[in-house]
């Protein structure tokens, strides 16, 4: 039977001929990083996005932040943050986390126009985020909404390594201790103002460089110990 990374290139290749021509079908055209390959001679983006609330099939994306790095380095040169008009007012439960108002969304992209920014950065690279199951979800089904077919890409979530981790060791803990600001505390990174798209990204990359760290450096480092299953 075919690696989970191998099935999920041969659907990529499959959504690539159903996808019609334009970013989706350029993205899904160039070929995922190897299961086998090893951590330090891979590409990343650390996504963040902030949305209108958590269901991906009735709410929406209005901010999107990412930064591209290496298991040796961060280029903050690449990193981006985009504001994405929504075609529904924002609620007010979601703008007191994420602090964007209905005003200033209303001077972001379409979703069309950002897509069509974000996905030829994320093409040929592995997908970094915490929890990353939001991400992929609201990618997904903003990708089907724009395009009409599947949005496919290796992910690592930096949530899910720690839980694994913890597990292994039989180590109690309470949800919360799974957070990302918590998370940093443990692995004594700067703390960051939260639910910022772009630097809940950066935060997501240097969490996940924090714990390749505490691999031993002489270590394989193949993705498949780290994405997420």
């Amino acid at each position: 039977m075919l690696g989970a990374l191998l099935s999920l290139d041969g659907r990529r290749r499959r959504a690539t001929q159903r996808a019609p021509a334009g970013p989706l079908r350029d993205f899904l055209s160039v070929p995922f990083p190897s299961r086998s390959t090893d951590c330090r001679a891979v590409e990343f983006v650390a996504v963040d996005l902030e949305t209108t609330g958590l269901d991906a099939r009735r709410d929406e994306i209005v901010a999107v932040g990412l930064v591209v790095f290496t298991a040796t380095e961060i280029d903050l040169g690449s990193a981006r943050h985009w504001l994405v008009a929504p075609t529904c007012d924002i609620p007010e439960a979601s703008a007191v986390i994420h602090h964007i108002t209905d005003d200033q969304a209303a001077v972001g992209a379409p979703l069309a126009q950002v897509l069509a920014k974000l996905l030829p950065v994320l093409a040929g690279r592995v997908l970094v985020a915490h929890h990353a199951r939001v991400e992929l979800q609201f990618l997904k089904a903003a990708c089907a909404r724009v395009y009409g077919e599947k949005f496919l890409i290796p992910a690592i979530d930096t949530q899910a390594i720690e839980k694994r981790r913890l597990d292994r060791w039989n180590q109690a803990y309470k949800a919360k201790e799974l957070r990302l600001a918590a998370l940093r505390r443990r692995y004594n990174l700067p703390r960051y103002r939260a639910h910022n798209a772009l630097s809940d990204a950066l935060a997501a990359a240097e969490l996940f460089l924090a714990q390749l760290a505490e691999s031993d450096p002489d270590d394989a480092l193949p993705l498949k110990r780290f994405l997420q299953k």
